[in-house]
């Protein structure tokens, strides 16, 4: 009996404790994929602001600064000419917002070939050979067959996209097309369908950004709420059961609220009590507030970024999170953009140039861009330290006076610390160059001296 008493007393404090009951209220929770359709995507980005800018800013972003082009001679005006005919950076710019909105999204290089199924030879690009460019969403291509040969070039790609143009469909290659995804898939094989697009950004973000929507619209019905008259009436409840009486306290109190809004007086019978009641606001801004910081943290865009709001706190700039973001955007243009483009570049440099000079490339522009005397200072220590290394003071130089001469120019034309400074040493040489030799000045002083005598 004593044993049956303890195994109940057990099995009581294991059922309030929770132990090994299986009554854990995280014990049934799971992850489940429920993939958000197209016209989901096309309402929350037409309609809801969040979703908008979530899509819209790291495209727009990306290509703000663009990139520079750098070649010896002529050759970067007709580049930039190039991109500038093909929209190359309006081209960009769509497809990546295409692609972060539907999950994927291509730009199709055209050049006039018939048959846009076999490969694109890059090599075969004359001058003006690329057309035009032409962006395609993933609702356009579909994509076939895996390529699933670790020798091909495109292995893990798709081996064709079809393109569906009202009752025809044709087929292209991918080395025709500059793909860009939206949240890339971690395993194309254990992906519903086996798509090789990518996910809609908004997919992951979407429940976030619901609930900081549901809670800004809920904040707006209190608004409504914030101040409620209550008027204490002697038999109301008893005397409801007239319809005449109903009538008459609507139209009472219609007439009541009318003078009120009018006068600002509040005519009342003398048994009648009236007080007021306020709703209080403070701390719901706190409330939204991280409700919309969760998203901005869904989304790796920061709040002040996302938001256009001010940064919190003392001493707070937001300079951290925003060099955080473009350093991210940095680390995709050479990811992801860099690599999915390089046909189009190959394409564009021949098409603009006729052939592939060796020495042309591009770098990315940088998407922080420094104050005036943030310039000043890095301009000021890196002369300081120039001037250290030639010597200063009296002492020997660090570095030949040459070599630290170009040097020093190539990081303020870089830099762009002196506009124009490269046209000017073209022009006028460097103080290296100009400095006379030690023959210079030996005869120099000869001739000084015979013209004295």
């Amino acid at each position: 009996m004593a044993n049956v008493i303890a195994l109940v007393r057990d099995s009581l404090t294991n059922l309030v404790s929770r132990m090994g009951t299986g009554r854990d209220k995280a014990a049934s929770s799971f992850y489940a994929f429920t993939p958000l359709s197209d016209p989901e995507l096309l309402a929350a980005y037409r309609t809801a602001w969040l979703p908008r800018k979530i899509v819209d800013i790291p495209a727009f972003d990306a290509v703000r600064s663009w990139r520079d082009w750098q070649a010896e001679g002529d050759s970067i005006e007709p580049i930039e000419a190039e991109e500038k005919r093909l929209n190359v950076r309006g081209k960009v710019f769509e497809a990546k917002v295409k692609a972060r909105l539907w999950g994927g999204a291509a730009i199709h290089i055209g050049t006039g070939d018939a048959d846009l199924a076999a490969l694109l030879e890059i090599e075969r690009v004359g001058k003006g050979g690329v057309k035009y460019l032409t962006v395609l969403s993933r609702r356009q291509l579909t994509a076939g067959e895996i390529d699933r040969d670790p020798a091909s070039e495109f292995y893990g790609q798709p081996k064709f996209f079809t393109l569906t143009a009202g009752t025809a469909q044709v087929q292209i290659h991918p080395s025709r097309l500059v793909i860009f995804q939206g949240n890339t898939q971690p395993d194309v094989d254990l992906v519903e369908g086996q798509s090789s697009w990518g996910d809609s950004v908004l997919q992951s973000v979407m429940d976030a950004i619901k609930q900081a929507d549901g809670t800004a619209a809920n904040i707006a019905s209190l608004v409504f709420e914030a101040k409620v008259d209550i008027i204490k009436v002697p038999n109301f409840m008893a005397s409801l059961a007239s319809e005449d009486y109903k009538a008459k306290i609507l139209e009472r109190y219609t007439l009541a609220n009318t003078a009120k809004g009018i006068n600002g007086t509040l005519l009342l019978d003398k048994e009648e009590e009236y007080e007021q009641k306020s709703a209080s606001f403070a701390t719901l801004p706190d409330v939204l507030d991280r409700f919309l910081q969760i998203v901005s943290g869904a989304a790796d865009i920061p709040a002040t970024r996302l938001l256009g709001q001010a940064p919190a706190g003392m001493n707070a700039t937001g300079e951290s999170d925003l060099r955080n973001y473009y350093d991210r955007l940095s680390a995709m243009q050479e990811v992801e953009m860099t690599p999915a483009m390089h046909r189009l570049d190959e394409a564009l440099i021949r098409s603009a140039l006729g052939s592939r000079p060796s020495d042309v490339y591009y770098e990315w522009a940088p998407l922080w861009g420094m104050s005036e005397k943030e310039k000043a200072d890095v301009f000021k220590t890196k002369a300081d330290a120039g001037r250290t290394l030639a010597g200063g003071n009296g002492q020997s130089p660090l570095i030949p006076i040459d070599a630290l001469s170009e040097a020093l120019i190539n990081a303020f034309v870089e830099d762009g610390s002196l506009p124009g400074l490269e046209a000017a040493i073209e022009e006028f040489g460097t103080l290296a160059e100009q400095e006379p030799s030690e023959e210079d000045i030996v005869a120099a002083a000869a001739a000084n001296q015979n013209a004295a005598a």
